[in-house]
């Protein structure tokens, strides 16, 4: 099993199948195999929890009410795309900007905080001092390096009238975001980061850009099989052959498909 540890609890994020579905067609193979590999993942149904997008925006929306803030940021695609899909449901975020950050892996085994597109963060949050009021908005809070390193980057004026929200966190992440900005999150794991609890998207398994590394070409989990022995124990080889016959679909010349555009 190497240095990584075996979650008490895996949370899986399933935005997979509606994408597939929508994109192959529902009596398509691709949707054949990823119900496959999500049947896999729930034999271990004392560890593996799969949640929604649904019972995510339902759980968040029911959070409110708050009043529509001036200026939105989304992290990434994936926090714009749910900035949007909270603002259809709530009306909170009447405009919305991408913020481009990611988290990426350096040569030491730790983590930089960086842009895909190379523009600094400073020229990203150019006129956002001037919004009245500000929402961050993102899809997961994990370790907090993302948000922490873009709440980092405002000034304490702006962080005062800031609130940042998200559909699932790790609970223990938040009290120290907190202490910058107040947090809404629509669903807090409980338990210590990774060894008790670990929160994963299912499209990160079989699309690369789910571990974004420094001068090296991106992967998807299925190609780290420590992580997915740790997560996924008996049925991992299972697991990472069903994987690699969907990426084979999804991704056919071999180009990685994360982050998803919003």
């Amino acid at each position: 099993m190497g240095d990584t540890p075996v979650p008490r609890t895996l949370y899986i994020h399933d935005d997979l199948t509606d994408d597939v579905r929508g994109r192959y067609g529902p009596d398509s193979p691709a949707v054949a195999l990823a119900e496959e590999l999500l049947a896999l993942a729930r034999r271990d149904v004392r560890r593996v929890v799969m949640l929604t997008l649904p019972e995510q925006i339902d759980a968040l929306s029911a959070r409110g009410p708050h009043e529509p803030f001036a200026l939105a940021l989304g992290i990434g695609p994936a926090g714009e795309r749910v900035a949007r899909q909270v603002h259809a449901r709530t009306g909170w975020f009447p405009t919305i900007r991408q913020v481009d950050l990611t988290r990426e892996e350096d040569a030491r085994g730790g983590y930089a905080v960086v842009s895909l597109g190379g523009v600094p963060l400073a020229d990203q949050l150019a006129g956002v001092a001037a919004a009245a009021s500000l929402a961050i908005v993102d899809d997961t809070i994990f370790s907090g390096l993302t948000l922490r390193t873009l709440l980092d980057a405002l000034p304490p004026a702006v962080r005062a009238r800031t609130r940042a929200f998200c559909l699932r966190s790790v609970a223990e992440s938040l009290p120290a975001l907190q202490r910058l900005c107040p947090i809404t999150a629509a669903f807090a794991a409980p338990g210590k980061l990774l060894r008790e609890v670990s929160l994963i998207n299912a499209s990160g398994l079989v699309r690369r850009g789910a571990i974004r590394r420094v001068g090296q070409p991106p992967l998807a989990f299925f190609e780290r099989a420590e992580w997915m022995r740790a997560w996924f124990l008996d049925e991992a080889d299972a697991m990472i052959d069903c994987c690699r016959r969907l990426n084979a679909v999804l991704e056919p010349d071999g180009r990685a498909t994360l982050p998803a555009l919003a």
